[in-house]
């Protein structure tokens, strides 16, 4: 199962890296080869989450700690280089971050199908809404908050993610209304945790929180997603008996 799991995710990234090159033949060569360092980037991130939740129960655990730890990092980084101002703006921010951390956390010692469902289907949504905007998105949803969010980049992520949803049935065993609705829990908070950290930056004035990551920025420039989503997860197994 694993093997075609993993199968699955190979075709997806030749199907995104496909998108890419056509997104990149218009691109000056800098701009083609950011974004190219930024998609092997991203597969490189992908197989680390992937072997981690299936492999020992702890490793997914630790890298959740790391990535939780350098997200509040980067937070307070931001605040303390605007000299604190704001001070209520990022307390209340860092209330929502403790939420969606310990949520996020939590959601590392769920039944392990259920993870794995929920990242790829996380992933899927990240990468396509991304390939799909930037090929066919029009409409702004949000510029003042994320400039580069569109309404086809967003229906584009949310029609492929509902579809893998369904194909990866087999992976966790629900009826497909159920894991439909999970899949989209996991899109909109997703989707919210994404624009949440856009958020942040522009109340601070700047366009990554760090360079830790080539191509993407920091640790929550990369994982803002991953953190909501699997809060949202946690939520649903505890309250809605997933």
């Amino acid at each position: 199962m694993i093997q075609t799991i993993y199968l699955i995710i190979l075709i997806y990234f030749l199907f995104g890296g496909i998108g890419f090159y056509l997104i990149n033949r218009k691109k000056d060569q800098p701009a083609a080869r950011k974004s190219y360092i930024k998609f092997g980037t991203y597969f490189l991130l992908i197989n680390i989450l992937f072997f981690s939740i299936i492999a020992d129960d702890d490793v997914f655990r630790y890298l959740a700690l790391v990535i939780i730890a350098v997200g509040f990092y980067e937070l307070f980084k931001l605040f303390r280089l605007n000299d604190y101002t704001d001070r209520g703006f990022f307390l209340a921010s860092l209330c929502v971050f403790v939420l969606l951390a310990a949520g996020f956390y939590r959601f590392t010692g769920l039944q392990k199908e259920l993870i794995l469902f929920s990242f790829l289907i996380l992933s899927i949504f990240d990468s396509f809404s991304q390939i799909t905007g930037q090929l066919w998105g029009k409409t702004k949803i949000l510029p003042r908050i994320s400039p580069n969010k569109t309404l086809g980049g967003l229906l584009g992520g949310f029609i492929v993610a509902m579809a893998s949803a369904l194909l990866l049935h087999d992976l966790y065993d629900k009826p497909p209304l159920e894991l439909l609705f999970m899949a989209t829990g996991v899109v909109v908070f997703a989707f919210a945790g994404d624009l949440a950290a856009s958020l942040y930056k522009r109340k601070y004035n700047v366009k990554d929180y760090s360079n830790l990551i080539p191509g993407h920025g920091g640790v929550l420039d990369r994982f803002d997603s991953l953190i909501a989503g699997g809060a949202w997860v946690t939520f649903s197994a505890s309250l809605l008996n997933f």
